[in-house]
């Protein structure tokens, strides 16, 4: 039973170290981009179109760290 037990905790911990890189990304982006909007409200299209471009990335990131947790709970 160690063995189900090292397994899944692999896969927490995977999954946990995993999401908190990008969620304080995801924070960061949108602070930044709140700033960049208040000190210069023309630029907004710009900005939005790169901050969501960012966005995705930060995202896919997160979904990578959630493959390989499903990835260690299914297949180690």
């Amino acid at each position: 039973m160690e063995l189900e037990a090292a397994k899944l905790l692999g896969a927490g911990l995977a999954a946990g170290m995993g999401m908190i890189g990008p969620g304080i990304g995801l924070g960061l982006i949108g602070a930044y981009m709140l700033q960049g909007i208040s000190r210069n409200p023309d630029a907004r299209g710009p900005m939005f179109t790169n901050m969501i471009l960012m966005a995705g990335l930060t995202e896919a990131v997160a979904i990578y760290a959630l493959i390989i947790a499903i990835l260690l709970i299914f297949v180690a």
